[in-house]
């Protein structure tokens, strides 16, 4: 032992220096070929700030992973690397360009790349940082950016690839217009909110009879755009008034009334104002009908030279002054009060505004189909968990759209197209066309998901044959939230399917978001965000890991609680002063060599044997990926079966003269406490190096460890028995302080089984009850007795030793109530054919006797009731 444990757990010195140290030994570095590959890349936080609580919770199970399998022995890859975040970073940068009093027009397109990779360096310098305090293993030999230059190299050759194959094209459609960005959005950039709106009622005059009717609108701005009015060919309203004009009441224009089937004659007024370049159905009808497209608005959200009067206006005050117009004029109905459905941009947060423009668009069907077909192949589907995941993900691929991947910004990957300055040919290639001087390459950059769809295997080299993608792709294991299926998951689907024929990861682990105490979504507006590194300062990242990572199920929300953080911190102080003690306890000098199991006690037998269960459960679960039944298995055995039971029952033999005794349960203590750490370590990996490095040990570093394997050659215990008699100790414990008892104040007791049958104990276990929870054991009792339920079994105590008749029946019918509850869980359980159908035969049968012991031990509680009530 090299030195002895501090007397309190202070996070801040246990943390202090470890990190840089295994980063600098090489832990972390892939590599041995000696080795099984196993690959995980860390989904890439953005450069436009620090993580946040989410990344925490996403980094945390992926390094959970990679320690786990870096201890079984694989050649573990986690690979790290940044995304450039397009729109995000651009308005950072912008925001930085406006309290120096310019903008990016003013230095133009090559001094803001400059600007852009300076605040790219900065902000990638802090989240190194803050990988480094989350304690991420990354292999940093290895770390990519998305727009680096291998990386810059895979993205062109993949737009040149699908351009010239052509499943990229460009053309003029309705796209979502952030006026804010300016840049266009693809659709599930689009967040939509239920917000307070206006419906607008308008009266139309018929040119040619004088005739009027009512058309409702919620966006009266876009009435200079508008190029028809439409009804429906059937509706009898509107019959003699097809093929006649209307008039704008915005602007006085003449409209032609036109019918379509597409109105539907139930709906509103009947009567549609049809603006084909700002709404995805009313360009539909256009190009059906041959009408022309007229956009009325600027890229920023104002109004252009249609708009008469009101150019160079902002959408809404034109909105707002045109609609008091019409109503001078007498055209104004009514003003109806609504709550719509309104899409906004998931970065600037502003109102999409739908808008006809030129773009560049992937053709996504032929692609996702591939992956679809792919799904019903074992040995290439991706695999997800929670399995309900991968419906939904198949459901966005069966009715996918064309995706708009062009971007109005300069940070990001230059779109790979030039256009002849005079024919307007179009030349997409690697290199700028020979005679530059007659071309203008395009001013637009890609969507930043198209260069993260190629994160798993560009980040290894590709599109050339790289040793690493040979070795490491495809990915084992991709975690990810499920907010971004979507954007991302189904995307490195169909680029990783159709460029390297190949699933780009075998399994996607999916958990959900990370909500506040209430239950609600973390935002900057509700001001009820947490600050990962804030709680590291405050508890340690050892507690946040464990409290992010065994707090909820895959796929499922979870709620950030402080408490909940103070619980894992008081959970690492229990294993902190466990460890202390069996430290204190063992022979000076002592080695891992110089364990000896050959003259176990029961109890050592017993603990070394849970030992085993949990090292068979944690690993099975941890395979899994349910690592909250990790966390619940570990936390019950550490916490309940080795501090507070086994600790206290060795104490009597580290004191014994018996030297085999005494050793027997130094031995048991340094090897539980050695397994124990290890399997913690992927939770917590600081505390369990510092413990690791204090206790006798054969490796530098817990970091480069193996696994725990079960313990061979224990002797068999009878685990039942042993559980029954710690039980039985903690119920004299409770049964004393119910009754005001002193703890030393001796009781008699007799212990049945679930049959009624006398229990027969060793004289080893006999002590205990007498030495742990002062009480004699007897063959018989009689008079009236009060009955208590332990494990499998119950405990008789004479009632006048205890208390009166009506607390003893308030405490029985509250255990009367509790079976009840577990008798009902237990049958709906059994009742539940998806749980008979996939759940191991060990568990139905565990199920099984729980349920039939329950209802044993209701029915002597019950029987127990009747007699007091008879007094």
């Amino acid at each position: 032992m090299e030195k002895n444990l501090a007397q309190k757990y202070n996070h801040k010195e246990v943390e202090e220096g470890k990190y840089s140290n295994w980063v600098e030994k090489g832990y972390f570095t892939a590599g041995d070929k000696s080795k099984e590959p196993f690959t995980i890349v860390i989904p890439p936080p953005n450069v436009t700030g620090i993580l946040h609580i989410g990344h925490a919770w996403d980094n945390t199970l992926q390094d959970i992973i990679s320690r786990f399998k870096r201890m079984q022995g694989y050649d573990m890859l986690y690979l790290p690397g940044m995304d450039h975040a397009g729109i995000a970073t651009q308005a950072k940068v912008d925001a930085r360009l406006k309290d120096e009093g310019i903008s990016r027009y003013d230095i133009g397109r090559e001094k803001f790349l400059e600007r852009a990779w300076e605040w790219k360096e900065e902000y990638a310098a802090t989240i190194r940082k803050q990988w480094a305090k989350l304690g991420n293993s990354l292999d940093y030999t290895r770390e990519r950016f998305t727009m680096d230059d291998g990386f810059n190299d895979a993205v062109n050759h993949v737009f040149i690839t699908l351009y010239n194959e052509g499943l990229i094209y460009r053309g003029q459609r309705i796209i979502n217009w952030d006026p804010v960005a300016r840049t266009a959005l693809s659709n599930i950039e689009v967040v939509y909110e239920d917000i307070k709106g206006s419906m607008y009622y308008f009266n139309y005059r018929v040119k040619e009879t004088g005739d009027t009717f009512t058309v409702a609108t919620t966006r009266p701005e876009t009435m200079f755009g508008d190029v028809c009015v439409v009804v429906h060919p059937e509706d009898e309203r509107f019959k003699h008034l097809i093929g006649l004009h209307a008039i704008n009441p915005a602007n006085g224009e003449e409209l032609p009334i036109i019918a379509d089937d597409y109105i539907d004659l139930e709906f509103g007024t009947g009567a549609m104002k049809c603006t084909p370049a700002h709404d995805p159905n009313d360009y539909l009808i256009a190009e059906r009908h041959h009408l022309p497209k007229p956009i009325c608005m600027n890229p920023d959200g104002t109004m252009n030279a249609l708009a008469g009067k009101y150019e160079g206006m902002d959408r809404y005050e034109c909105r707002d002054l045109v609609t008091k117009e019409i109503e001078k004029a007498g055209n104004l109905v009514k003003i109806e009060e609504i709550t719509h459905n309104v899409g906004h941009s998931e970065r600037t947060h502003c109102i999409v505004e739908p808008y006809l423009s030129e773009q560049w668009f992937v053709k996504m069907k032929p692609l996702a189909d591939e992956v679809l077909k792919n799904q019903t192949n074992p040995d290439q589907k991706i695999t997800f968990y929670p399995e309900r995941f991968e419906k939904i993900f198949a459901q966005w691929l069966e009715n996918i759209e064309d995706w708009c991947i062009s971007r109005q910004l300069w940070w990001g990957h230059r779109i790979p197209a030039w256009y002849h300055k005079e024919t307007g040919e179009i030349y997409v290639g690697k290199e700028a066309p020979k005679d530059i001087e007659n071309w203008i390459q395009d001013e637009d950059v890609l969507d930043t998901w198209f260069s993260s769809a190629l994160w798993p295997f560009a980040t290894l080299g590709w599109p050339e044959e790289t040793e690493d993608l040979k070795r490491y792709y495809p990915t084992d294991t991709m975690v990810t939230g499920y907010d971004i299926i979507f954007f991302w998951v189904a995307r490195m689907a169909f680029q990783g399917r159709y460029f390297t024929h190949n699933r780009p990861f075998k399994d996607v682990l999916i958990h959900g978001l990370i909500r506040d105490k209430d239950g609600r979504k973390m935002s900057k507006s509700l001001g009820n965000g947490i600050d990962p590194m804030d709680v590291i300062d405050q508890y340690g990242v050892d507690a946040l890991r464990f409290f992010l990572t065994t707090n909820s199920t895959p796929g499922q929300d979870m709620r950030y609680i402080d408490e909940k953080v103070e619980a894992s911190w008081n959970f690492i102080n229990k294993i902190w002063n466990a460890s202390r003690f069996v430290i204190m306890n063992l022979e000076e000098g002592m080695k891992t060599s110089d364990i000896d199991l050959s003259n176990l006690s029961s109890t050592d037998a017993w603990i070394l044997t849970k030992l085993n269960q949990t090292i068979k459960h944690v690993t099975e679960n941890n395979e899994k990926y349910e690592f909250a039944m990790v966390g619940n298995e570990l936390y019950n055995f550490v916490w309940n079966d080795f501090c507070s039971w086994y600790i206290e029952m060795s104490k009597s033999s580290l004191s014994s003269s018996d030297e085999n005794v005494k050793k027997s349960a130094q031995s048991t203590l340094l090897i539980s406490l050695m397994n124990i750490i290890k399997l913690l370590h992927p939770f917590m990996p600081f505390v369990t190096e510092e413990i690791y490095c204090t206790l006798p040990h054969d490796q530098e570093s817990i970091c480069i460890e193996s696994w725990p394997n079960e313990i061979e050659g224990i002797p068999e215990v009878d685990i039942d028995a042993m559980d029954r008699i710690t039980s039985v100790i903690s119920k004299i414990r409770e049964v004393k302080v119910n009754n005001n008892k002193k703890p030393s104040e001796m009781i008699d007791i007799l212990i049945k089984d679930l049959d009624g049958n006398i229990v027969s104990i060793t004289d080893e276990q006999e002590q205990m009850i007498l030495k742990m929870a002062k009480a004699n054991l007897v063959k018989e009792l009689s008079g009236d007795l009060t009955v208590e339920t332990v494990h499998h079994g119950y405990i008789y105590i004479p009632a006048e030793e205890l208390q009166n008749k009506d607390d003893e029946l308030q405490k029985l019918a509250k255990e009367e109530k509790r079976l009840e509850q577990e008798i009902k869980r237990g049958e709906g359980i059994l009742s539940n054919p998806g749980f008979l159908s996939k759940a191991p035969e060990e568990k139905i049968k565990v199920e099984k006797e729980k349920l039939e012991n329950y209802k044993k031990q209701l029915e002597t509680v019950q029987e127990r009731m009747k007699q007091l009530q008879e007094i």
